[in-house]
């Protein structure tokens, strides 16, 4: 076989070792893959059931309501449009509270409500953590 043959025959075998890679990580990350719902979504195009999900929105004012045992955590999550009644059982983040975003990965149930295996809470655009609050405060007083 001539150099010019093998050259070309390794070129198609590492281009088909690439798409082949390329195509087994795309089916592993596709059972791996959340989507995001807003409870309005949920509402106009029915329950997702049977795979993992995000539900995200704001927590409803009113609605935290913490179980005997400690750990259980029923709030509801609404988008000003539509409300999803959410169950979590675990430690809450320190920035989950009523009245603030979060985004709660779970699956949905058949009668509507949404289980979450993990919470995310969310801050608004205007928080800074303190360290960088201070170091910017003394950088305006030093430029002034």
């Amino acid at each position: 076989m001539k150099a010019k043959h093998q050259r070309l025959t390794l070129a198609l075998l590492a281009l088909a070792a690439i798409v082949a890679a390329g195509l087994l990580a795309l089916s592993a990350l596709q059972d791996q893959a959340a989507f995001f719902y807003a409870p309005s979504d949920v509402r106009k195009d029915g329950l997702p059931l049977g795979r993992a999900v995000r539900l995200g929105g704001m927590v409803e004012s009113g609605s935290v309501r913490r179980a005997d045992d400690g750990v259980t955590v029923r709030f509801v999550v609404t988008d000003g449009r539509a409300t999803t009644p959410v169950t979590y059982a675990g430690i809450v983040p320190d920035l989950f509270r009523e009245k603030s975003g979060v985004v709660a990965e779970g699956r949905f149930q058949p009668d509507g409500a949404f289980v979450a295996s993990n919470l995310l809470a969310k801050h608004d655009e205007k928080y800074m953590p303190p360290e960088l609050a201070g170091k910017m405060h003394e950088t305006k007083t030093l430029a002034q």
